[in-house]
């Protein structure tokens, strides 16, 4: 039963353009160049069609959990054991994307432009921001979300637009220069972004609306331009061999925006686009932790249960170098990502069809 504070599919239309799109956006571009080179668009193309099936599983999941809260249906259909296990691992897996998303922010941060700023000091101050966010609730997240996704939007075509001037789209070709093999391999990038559309289901009860197969598709093919924008433009501004040496291509892009010969230097706006998002990202991630363990509007046992490990687990990973940090995040992380929310989204589906034909059958024999 829905609440009056539910959220619309709008809200989550929004949410999946930040929360997504951030790492569409940003994370996934360079091991998408290395990987797939110029035809990384094809890459992105391709992972967008091929997981559009995968779409009904979700609405599946929707329909025959009636959009309760998952975690009461799962202890409906597992027991008690079975469910803790199923929001152990969960939990496990968000944790350690929000540690990856905060790290990769604050690198950049340090690396772009505070470098003489301790990041130790920085991922402080941003862990509590982000704490501070899910002591509130889920509206409270869409409303921030929603004022500062205005600005990130448009930003984002400010640059795509002035850029326009130094784009060359014949660096785009040939197609399939090194064959089809790095276009497949490239798709696995994308698609640890597509199947993150998987958070909804733990968020499902907040949402007032009924979630249809249309809105996946649109959140779907946001996705695919939000991909589709930078990576584009990493390889028409700089070319594809230039692009893939660069460690923030999505960045770089802002070096070039100039108005004329006096307006120039207009990378400053990339700081509210990429602190924002990583802002709205993390929070729904720490957000669906609280909500799995029953304390939303509970502060202190989110600033005594939460925050310390995300914290920690930030704080080993801001041990690694950059270099390796890259290295595990596009060798590990991300193909990792897809993997897990690919077989969740598929485990969640075999319980609510073994459990559907079991009440059918104790149905049929009384």
């Amino acid at each position: 039963m829905k609440h009056a504070n539910s959220i619309s599919m709008l809200h989550v239309i929004f949410l999946a353009m930040t929360v997504i799109g951030l790492k569409n956006h940003v994370t996934i571009i360079p091991p998408l160049l290395t990987d797939a080179g110029r035809d990384g668009w094809l890459s992105v193309l391709l992972a967008t069609v091929v997981l559009l099936p995968w779409l009904l599983v979700l609405i599946y999941i929707h329909k025959k959990s009636n959009q309760e809260p998952l975690k009461d249906w799962l202890k409906q259909k597992l027991g008690k054991v079975g469910s803790s296990i199923f929001i152990f691992m969960l939990v496990i897996c968000l944790l350690l994307q929000s540690a990856f998303t905060i790290i990769e922010t604050l690198q950049w941060v340090n690396a772009s432009f505070l470098p003489e700023t301790p990041i130790l000091l920085l991922m402080l101050l941003f862990t509590i921001l982000c704490v501070l966010l899910i002591t509130t609730s889920i509206q409270t997240i869409v409303m921030a979300n929603a004022v500062v996704l205005v600005g990130v939007v448009s930003f984002g075509f400010f640059a795509a637009f002035t850029n326009l001037q130094v784009k060359n789209y014949d660096l785009l070709q040939p197609f399939f220069e090194h064959g089809f093999e790095p276009v497949l391999k490239g798709m696995v990038y994308p698609a640890s972004g597509i199947v993150e559309l998987t958070f909804f289901l733990f968020i499902q009860h907040e949402i007032k609306d009924r979630i249809r197969f249309k809105h996946y598709v649109t959140i779907i093919f946001i996705l695919t331009v939000l991909t589709l924008g930078p990576l584009v433009g990493s390889i028409t501004e700089f070319g594809p061999t230039e692009a893939t040496k660069q460690r923030f291509p999505a960045y770089e892009e802002w070096g070039l925006v100039a108005i004329g010969r006096f307006i120039e230097h207009l990378d400053f706006f990339s700081i509210y686009q990429w602190l924002t998002g990583a802002f709205i990202r993390i929070g729904l991630m720490l957000y669906i932790i609280v909500d799995l363990f029953n304390l939303n509007g509970k502060k202190k046992e989110i600033w005594n249960y939460i925050a310390p490990p995300f914290f920690l687990i930030s704080l080993s990973l801001l041990l690694i170098s950059g270099s390796t940090f890259d290295e595990i995040k596009g060798k590990y992380v991300l193909p990792i990502t897809l993997i897990t929310y690919f077989v969740f989204s598929l485990f969640l589906a075999m319980v609510a069809f073994i459990s559907g034909r079991t009440s059918r059958r104790s149905k049929h024999e009384m």
